[in-house]
């Protein structure tokens, strides 16, 4: 039943415009789709490369602050000493490069925050599970 000169749609109209949405013609090219998962897999990826720490701000900001400029080695032996605390088992760990220390988050692999050797009060440091010395 079509209802001619009206604004309603007639209940067949409804039908083929709803019901018929999802189905697509013989013949039709398939749209180019890509999961959601792939999608926020390439945007993480790009972020980070696997095994290695990224800074916080607050780490930055120190590093920035007292002048401390890191080596491709020491950055190298950074990811390592996170690396070793995590296969350890460690959460929080102290990582110390040469004269410096790190305090590392090791399941988000990031370095919250720097110092240099001087720079650490009675060399004493709180609220971490293990340390890693390179």
């Amino acid at each position: 039943m079509k209802i001619q000169g009206n604004q309603f749609l007639s209940i067949e109209q409804l039908q083929d415009q709803y019901l018929n949405t999802g189905r697509q013609q013989a013949g039709a090219p398939k749209p180019n789709t890509t999961s959601f998962q792939d999608i926020l897999s390439g945007k993480t990826d790009s972020i980070r490369t696997e095994g290695e720490v990224r800074f916080s701000k607050h780490a930055a900001n120190r590093l920035n602050d007292r002048n401390i400029e890191l080596t491709k080695d020491q950055v190298e032996r950074l990811n390592m000493g996170a690396a070793k605390a995590g296969a350890k088992g460690i959460n929080e760990s102290l990582v110390i490069v040469d004269s410096l220390a790190f305090i590392v988050n090791v399941p988000n692999q990031t370095v919250i925050t720097a110092m240099d050797q001087t720079e650490t009060d009675e060399n004493v440091f709180t609220n971490i599970d293990g340390a890693v010395i390179i």
